[in-house]
């Protein structure tokens, strides 16, 4: 059974991320412990930070690796996101369309842990487990405003 993974980041890292047409993704330093955790054919929602929303869900193809190539930035000074996985998109979203989580966080069973008006700390720090159901949730709210991701 995979694993879902819910990373937390800006709305820039994700931009980077499609800069590179969705094929890595990089965790923060503090998650060696949950990179070694994560496996190829785990599934990834990527959350955008400061607009609250769900941009894409995408399954990984790697084990993680370590690599401190700038690509993300932090506020963090030396943050580089060293902890790295490959990745093929599944569900691609336009910033435009991207998916606001308070749409989704009352049926969700991993957002309540957190009294309903404080849902937004559900999404604090960068990586997270999420319930398959959760996942599928949001996956399949995704897909309704999706459009086929851009290749080069």
């Amino acid at each position: 059974m995979p694993t879902c993974w819910c990373l937390v980041t800006s709305p820039d890292n994700i931009a980077k991320t499609r800069e590179r047409n969705f094929t890595i993704q990089g965790i923060k330093k503090g998650h060696r412990k949950k990179a070694e955790k994560m496996q190829p054919g785990d599934r990834v929602v990527l959350y955008a930070t400061g607009l609250q929303a769900f941009a894409f869900t995408a399954t990984i193809t790697s084990r993680y690796f370590e690599d401190h190539t700038p690509i993300w930035t932090s506020d963090k000074p030396g943050e580089d996101y060293p902890f790295r996985f490959s990745i093929k998109p599944d569900v691609v979203l336009d910033e435009d369309d991207y998916v606001p989580a308070r749409l989704l966080v009352e049926q969700m069973e991993y957002a309540r842990k957190w009294p309903p008006q404080h849902w937004r700390l559900a999404f604090q720090g960068n990586v997270h487990v999420l319930p398959e159901t959760d996942f599928a949730l949001i996956e399949e709210t995704m897909a309704q405003g999706a459009r086929e991701p851009s290749t080069p």
